[in-house]
């Protein structure tokens, strides 16, 4: 039986893993990988290389990096190999009609479709607070996340989990289901979505994690889903690196120090509280809470800023 003719598109960690399984799997065939140019990174702005650039790389796999998938040249270029299913997983462009009609493209979101189009999924499901996410596999047509579904695989998220986490989680549930749907694919029914529940998210910005003593729950969403990065910080660019929960619902004065312990302190938002342990000054190393209001001559009933 012959094999799966596969060109996979996709640029990050998320996209590498997905790709890493159609190699590793049975009957499927890689036959190109387009992914995003090198880019200079760090302070040397060193030329580097997507981590799917790198992994095609292992494999002996032809690799295609254009600035514009768009431009005539490229779209032809690409019709020339012959495939059976295009998969795309976190690319970073959008295809012209006639790379969708070269072949069954096939994409991996990470939420549960028609909810957060766009490029944030995983940091917007941890911002509202959701208690589930999922992947959808879906058709890709020229809008941005509007193609049919496919299929959706759902996980739940508990209150605590941190970005790096479920971004770890969806990855392996869209490399199984990328895997599903390609052995199984004339047996899915394509579903249109609902475009009056549709829900977009943006890029995210270093602007972003700029948060204030508000409400806790939100402020501690904040955290979840910026962590690493861009990282929470208070207007003063005070960075909050290691934060958890305190109370929800009191109503208090907004960023007063309400209780210092041995590893952290307490801050009061406007409704609830957060326990900080560890916070970074500007041009400065991380260092613990304590030794920070220490340094500042901060107690109890000051507030942090």
């Amino acid at each position: 039986m012959a094999k799966q003719r596969i060109i996979f598109m996709g640029t990050p960690d998320y996209a590498e893993a997905i790709l890493q399984k159609i190699i590793d799997t049975d009957g499927m065939e890689v036959v190109a990988v387009y992914t995003q140019p090198d880019k200079p990174v760090g302070r040397k702005k060193i030329m580097t290389p997507p981590v799917v650039k790198t992994l095609a790389l292992e494999k002996g796999i032809d690799i295609y990096q254009p600035n514009r998938l768009r431009d005539d040249e490229v779209v032809n270029e690409l019709l020339k190999i012959e495939c059976d299913y295009i998969v795309v997983a976190a690319y970073g462009q959008i295809l012209p009609r006639e790379i969708l009609n070269h072949a069954p493209c096939i994409n991996l979101h990470a939420s549960i479709l028609p909810a957060y189009r766009g490029a944030s999924p995983i940091q917007q499901s941890l911002l509202n607070g959701d208690n589930k996410t999922g992947v959808t596999a879906m058709l890709m047509d020229v809008g941005l996340d509007t193609g049919d579904i496919l299929k959706i695989d759902e996980i739940e998220i508990p209150k605590d989990m941190v970005v790096g986490e479920l971004f770890d989680k969806l990855t392996e549930v869209a490399s199984t289901l990328t895997i599903d749907v390609l052995q199984n694919f004339d047996n899915f029914t394509p579903i249109k979505q609902d475009d009056t529940k549709a829900t977009h998210c943006a890029k995210i910005t270093k602007k972003d994690g700029l948060v204030i003593f508000d409400d806790a729950i939100n402020f501690f969403n904040k955290y979840r889903a910026y962590t690493p990065w861009p990282g929470i910080y208070l207007e003063s660019g005070l960075k909050l690196k290691k934060i958890s929960m305190g109370s929800e619902k009191r109503s208090l004065n907004s960023g007063q120090i309400i209780l210092i312990e041995k590893d952290y302190i307490e801050v009061s938002c406007n409704i609830g509280s957060i326990k900080i342990y560890t916070v970074q000054p500007q041009s400065k190393k991380e260092m613990s809470v304590i030794a920070y209001i220490n340094g500042k001559r901060l107690s109890v009933e000051d507030y942090l800023s």
